[in-house]
C-alpha cells in the first residue's frame, strides 16, 4: 500500500512540475510586478506586508481560482474565456496607467508619504488574482483529459503552493537585499564591504527596472489574455495576428518568435489600456458634470 501511495504521489509531483514547466513566463511577470507594491514602505514593514500578499495568494488559488476553475470548467467551460478577456483588460488598464504616471500624468491624487498598507496588499491580492488565475488555468489546460478530478485537484495544488513559495521568495529576496548589502557594507572585510556597498549603490536603479519590467509584464499578460481569448469567443482575427507573427519570424528561431509575439501582445495592451483609461475619465468627467447639475439645481433658493 505504501508503494502505491509513494507512486501516486510521485506521479502527482511529476505532473506538477511538468504542468508548471509551461507557466515559466506568467510567473516571471508574477515576481517582477509585485515588489512595486511595496516601494516607500518602511524597511521593517516590507516583509510583513509582502507575507500578507503571500497568504492572499494562497486564498485566490485555494479557495477562488481552482474550485471555480475546475467547476467551470465541468459544466461551463464556455464562460473561462470571457473571464480571462476581463481579467487581460484589468492588468492592460493598470499597466496603461503605470506608463502615464511615467509622462507625469496621475489618475489619482498623489499617495501621501506613509503609504496605506491595507490598500497596498488589496491591490496587489487584486493583481495576483489574474495572474494567478493564468497560472492556473495554463496548467489545467496542460493536464491529461483522463485524470480523474481529486488526482486534477491535487496536482493543482501542489502546482499552486510551489509557485507562490517561488514568486514571493523571490519578491522577499529582492526587497531586502538592499538590507543584507547594507550588512555587507559594516563588515571587517575589504572585499565583502566592497561588495555590500555596489549592492545598495544598485539598488535604486535595480528597482527601476523591476518596475518598467512589471509595467511591461502587465501589459504584455493583459495583452496575450485578451488577444488569445478573444479568438475563442469567435473573433479570430486576433489569434489570427498572434499566429501571422509567428509565421513571420518562425525561420529566425524560437526567441525571436518569443520576442514578437510579446511586443505585439504588450503594444495592443497598451492600446487597450490607454482606451480603458480614457473611458474611465471620460465616465468621471460626465459623473462630475451631472453631480456638479445637481447640486446647483437641488441647491435652495433664497
Amino acid at each position: 500500500m505504501s508503494v502505491g501511495l509513494l507512486a501516486v504521489v510521485d506521479d502527482i509531483l511529476s505532473a506538477a512540475l511538468k504542468a508548471s514547466s509551461k507557466t515559466a513566463g506568467v510567473v516571471i511577470d508574477d515576481a517582477a510586478v509585485t515588489p512595486q507594491y511595496v516601494q516607500g514602505v518602511t524597511p521593517a514593514r516590507e516583509l510583513p506586508i509582502v507575507g500578507k500578499i503571500a497568504l492572499g495568494s494562497l486564498v485566490n488559488k485555494f479557495l477562488i481560482i481552482i474550485p471555480i476553475a475546475l467547476v467551470l470548467t465541468a459544466f461551463a467551460p464556455g464562460v473561462l474565456p470571457f473571464l480571462l478577456i476581463l481579467g487581460g483588460a484589468f492588468l492592460c488598464f493598470e499597466g496603461a496607467e503605470k506608463v502615464l504616471e511615467w509622462f507625469g500624468f496621475h489618475m489619482h491624487a498623489e499617495e501621501e508619504a506613509e503609504r496605506d498598507e491595507k490598500k497596498l496588499v488589496l491591490g496587489a491580492v487584486r493583481t495576483d488574482l489574474i495572474l494567478s488565475s493564468e497560472i492556473m488555468l495554463i496548467a489545467l489546460d496542460s493536464l491529461e483529459e483522463d485524470m480523474g478530478v481529486w488526482q486534477t485537484l491535487a496536482i493543482l495544488a501542489v502546482i499552486a503552493l510551489m509557485m507562490t513559495l517561488l514568486v514571493y521568495g523571490a519578491v522577499a529576496l529582492l526587497v531586502k537585499i538592499d538590507d543584507i548589502g547594507l550588512k555587507m557594507a559594516k563588515s571587517s572585510i575589504k572585499r565583502v564591504r566592497h561588495n555590500g556597498a555596489r549592492i545598495v549603490r544598485s539598488m535604486p536603479a535595480v528597482f527601476r527596472a523591476i518596475s518598467i519590467l512589471g509595467t511591461v509584464a502587465m501589459l504584455w499578460v493583459g495583452g496575450h489574455l485578451v488577444l488569445e481569448n478573444v479568438g475563442k469567443v469567435g473573433w479570430h482575427w486576433t489569434t489570427d495576428l498572434l499566429h501571422g507573427v509567428e509565421h513571420l519570424f518562425e525561420a529566425t528561431g524560437p526567441v525571436i518568435v518569443w520576442f514578437g509575439e510579446t511586443l505585439v501582445s504588450a503594444v495592443a495592451g497598451l492600446i487597450l489600456g490607454l482606451v480603458i483609461v480614457g473611458v474611465i475619465l471620460l465616465i468621471g468627467r460626465i459623473r462630475g458634470k451631472n453631480r456638479g447639475h445637481a447640486d446647483a439645481t437641488s441647491a435652495p433658493t433664497s
